[in-house]
């Protein structure tokens, strides 16, 4: 009998069965980070280092990617909530119908405030979307029902923890609470899409002064002092596996960071090092806003060796959407701070889209390993039930993502690198135009990607091997691929209902892709 025989046989005369079988699920930590781009640390995502790559000090994410696996090519969604949403249902955005970022006021969406005759779009018309979210229940008026995937981790013995964002639903429907979406504990989880304020000496927006439905809830102990909103965070995040750990529970951590969304203001434990390298004053705020979050992940790394469990929990590492190109608050030169992507946040070019990921799974994943099979936002929904040994489960919605189980641990094939990878904008993001971000859709399948601008309703097709930054639109010499991409792009659109605009001028929808070959 070897020695982990041993110890599992000992394991076993001091738990019940139960208890036991539970304790070998693997723990899931999924940290997630706001508005991060992929360039935004010092991890090598592309085929070589950036210039950006070297601007920032994260060196606990530099452990993770020696450790675990980089996903090179990782997407999420333009925005927010649709990509959270995706993570909890499956669902690609186009095929749910949340293209937008939900909103904080109940039966409004969040793109409503286009369309007063000062701010509306001249040329087209928002259209109809789910602005409400995901809901676990019925008949809520624009939302899409859903199996949430922390509900079936919960009943699968799984102790479910929320940490930070949420932003998966309107306030008043039931998914504004990560409790009706399966989760045993929630700290400062609810409709806010980011904070009021990062700082404990604004008690983080809850003044009379600054409080607003962004201002973040839960973290009255650290009112009044120097603590930071990210690591209030981490620390509460802390606190909450105590039970788990003790009660030999498998648990499923949310870390869901508001960092480094707006608004962009210094960590003053980190600031000075960019200011001293020479950064402007947004670059080096937004820089330790990236820092903090770097410590953040260090610190839950520590824990996990602290407490001996670190060999038996997963962590995934993942944006929700690319970096923000267009806020000054951010320093240097707007649409730039994502080169040699193209654009930022809400634009269906790479830079909106193109996301750092990586996954470590002690004993499965390979040290260093590099995946360059495209995968999005969605694949996470089958991936984390994969991976916490859930097979044959029920759901309400139709799941558009694949396992990245066999990807991530052995680099085998079953994910084809030529499938297709659609995200879907059809909205104005802020109260004045923005020629490369609004009213966009994009697919990826293989080394091409088609993107659809919708106020001109002119296609442009890339070939990302080649030029990663989608300067070079080949599209007028390359007509059958194009043909092929749009017909592609277009059933799918038609298939998923989704959202599409329409124009102003006589009210009808845009064209589809094909129709315009």
């Amino acid at each position: 009998m070897n020695y982990l025989t041993k110890t599992l046989s000992g394991a076993a005369m001091l738990l019940p069965a139960a208890a036991l079988a539970q304790q070998q699920k693997p723990n899931i930590i999924f940290f997630l980070v706001d508005d991060m781009g992929w360039l935004d640390s010092s991890v090598q995502y592309g085929d070589r280092m950036y210039p950006l790559n070297h601007r920032y000090h994260t060196p606990n994410m530099q452990k993770l990617a020696e450790k675990g696996t980089i996903l090179c090519n990782a997407y999420a969604c333009p925005v927010s909530s649709p990509t959270r949403t995706s993570l909890m249902s499956g669902m690609n955005a186009a095929h749910s119908g949340i293209t937008d970022f939900t909103t904080a006021v109940p039966g409004v969406p969040s793109d409503a405030s286009h369309e007063p005759d000062a701010l509306k779009d001249d040329v087209l018309i928002h259209p109809d979307w789910n602005w409400n979210g995901i809901s676990p229940s019925a008949g809520v008026p624009h939302t899409v029902q859903v199996t949430p995937m922390t509900q079936l981790l919960k009943d699968d013995g799984y102790y479910t923890i929320h940490v930070g964002k949420g932003h998966w639903a309107a306030a008043g429907t039931p998914a504004a609470s990560p409790y009706n979406l399966g989760f045993c504990v929630n700290v400062a989880g609810q409709v806010a899409g980011k904070p009021q304020s990062y700082y404990g000496e604004e008690n983080y927006g809850n003044t009379k002064d600054k409080w607003s439905t962004f201002s973040t809830m839960n973290l009255t102990e650290y009112y009044g002092t120097n603590t930071h909103l990210t690591e209030a965070l981490t620390l509460e995040a802390l606190k909450t596996l105590d039970y788990p750990i003790k009660n030999n529970l498998p648990f499923y951590l949310y870390m869901a960071h508001h960092g480094v969304h707006t608004p962009i203001t210094p960590d003053p434990r980190f600031v000075q090092r960019y200011l001293d390298a020479g950064l402007d004053n947004g670059q080096a705020n937004y820089a330790s806003l990236v820092e903090g979050v770097d410590k953040s992940l260090g610190d839950i790394m520590n824990f996990l060796d602290k407490k001996g469990i670190a060999d038996n929990t997963i962590i995934i590492f993942l944006a929700d959407n690319g970096g923000n190109s267009e806020n000054k608050s951010k320093g240097g030169i707007l649409h730039t701070q994502n080169e040699p992507l193209r654009e930022g946040k809400a634009s269906c070019y790479e830079g909106g889209i193109k996301v750092p990921m990586m996954v470590y799974w002690p004993g499965k994943t390979s040290a260093g390993a590099r995946v360059n099979t495209p995968v999005i936002a969605e694949d996470l929904y089958p991936t984390i039930l994969d991976m916490a040994g859930i097979k044959d489960y029920k759901t309400i919605q139709d799941v558009d993502g694949l396992s990245l189980v066999n990807l991530i641990t052995d680099g085998s094939s079953d994910i084809d690198p030529d499938r297709e990878l659609v995200f879907h904008f059809p909205h104005q993001w802020k109260p004045y135009p923005l020629e490369d971000i609004d009213y966009m859709t994009s697919m990826r399948k293989g080394d091409w990607k088609i993107v659809y601008r919708h106020r001109t309703q002119k296609l442009e097709l890339y070939n990302l091997k080649k030029d990663i930054s989608e300067r070079n639109d080949v599209a007028s010499s390359n007509k059958k691929k194009l043909k092929e991409m749009a017909t592609i792009l277009s059933d799918k659109l038609r298939k998923w209902n989704s959202p599409m605009p329409s124009l102003r001028n006589n009210g009808k929808q845009i064209p589809y892709p094909d129709e315009l070959i």
